[in-house]
């Protein structure tokens, strides 16, 4: 019988990889030329930090992860994948210790997603939502970012 190898990496390294594949992800999020190839390369650290932070993170980590593969979809106007990973999100942030703000930023990222489908009343119902919970996050500087992300929301005109 083969003997059992020592798991690889430790604790935080493991953590660290996943915040900076995460942050890695952010920056070609917000680079206004990427190329084909580092939009694969943005899909696949999405995807590489949700799977590190499903190994050694929180449900608080395993939600933002699922935040940033479904932002990454939107981005990319890609409506199916962008849903699935929005309802991940918030499936993970409403178990219990996670934050008031990771819940509504997964409500954003359904806003964000329904959007991308063409659903608005769907998207305006996860607005809703999200700006409710924010109402009721202490820390300023959450409410700032995920406030930001919520004003960003571009919605269809009335009419």
């Amino acid at each position: 019988m083969p003997e059992e190898q020592p798991q690889q990496g430790l604790p935080a390294e493991e953590r660290a990889l996943a915040a900076a594949l995460f942050n890695e992800t952010w920056g070609l999020l917000d680079k206004a030329d990427r190329t084909d190839e580092e939009t694969d390369r943005m899909v696949h650290l999405a995807h590489a930090s949700r799977l590190h932070w499903d190994n050694i993170g929180t449900d608080e980590n395993r939600a933002g992860g699922e935040w940033q593969c479904s932002r990454v979809y939107a981005v990319l106007g890609r409506a199916e994948p962008a849903l699935h990973h929005a309802l991940r999100s918030v499936a993970y942030a409403d178990r219990e210790g996670v934050a008031t703000w990771m819940r509504a930023s997964a409500q954003e990222a359904l806003a964000r997603a329904h959007l991308v489908a063409g659903d608005v009343a769907a998207a305006e119902e996860a607005r809703v939502r999200a700006w409710a919970l924010l109402d009721a996050e202490h820390d300023q500087e959450d409410r700032e970012i995920v406030a930001a992300d919520l004003q960003s929301l571009v919605f269809p005109p009335l009419g």
